[in-house]
């Protein structure tokens, strides 16, 4: 079975690669989820990430907005004692931030999804890579996202980190041409 790349031989990895990289979310706690993963892996592997997201999950109230975005002191503190995430203050504080910021895009747009999928009218932008090598690591379209998000209050959105993120949640089909998932999902 060819898969893309830059996929190793570790499972976690592999089951990510195979059932949730690339395929579209409209899932709006799952987008915020994925948001904040995107933000934590920043100067970091996504392996390394992979393997804490359970811990992310039962840290962070299963990525529950509404609750994260009423954290307070307390719990920044409690968060940076967590060994089980990455105990970034800046990160975590910005999860906090991102969360409140996610709230009001909701109130404006109706979700987060409709907000984040109306930069390519809903429609995934299906890319025709041949290697990994091939694939850029933020676009003009990154950019302008980014930009957007920062208009509102996020942080942790750069346009790599961003471009990382509508890969993950589909926004962008980047399997290379050779790998099984390209065409499934196109």
């Amino acid at each position: 079975m060819n898969r893309c790349d830059w996929v190793t031989d570790d499972l976690l990895y592999i089951h990510y690669h195979d059932f949730e990289w690339g395929r579209p979310v409209f899932d709006d706690q799952k987008l915020f989820e994925m948001l904040t993963l995107e933000g934590a892996q920043a100067g970091l592997n996504w392996l390394t990430i992979l393997k804490r997201r359970e811990n992310y999950r039962v840290a962070f109230d299963n990525f529950d907005v509404e609750k994260i975005a009423r954290y307070g002191e307390e719990k920044v503190q409690e968060l940076l004692r967590n060994e089980g995430i990455i105990r970034n203050e800046r990160k975590i504080r910005s999860t906090i931030r991102n969360a409140q910021a996610f709230i009001e895009i909701k109130k404006k747009y109706g979700s987060f999804s409709s907000f984040l999928w109306g930069f390519v009218d809903g429609q995934p932008i299906k890319n025709e890579w041949k290697t990994s090598t091939d694939v850029p690591s933020q676009t003009e379209l990154s950019h302008k996202i980014s930009k957007e998000l920062k208009r509102h209050g996020f942080s942790f959105v750069g346009p790599t980190i961003v471009y990382a993120y509508m890969q993950a949640v589909g926004i962008v089909n980047d399997h290379i041409q050779s790998c099984f998932c390209y065409e499934e999902i196109m």
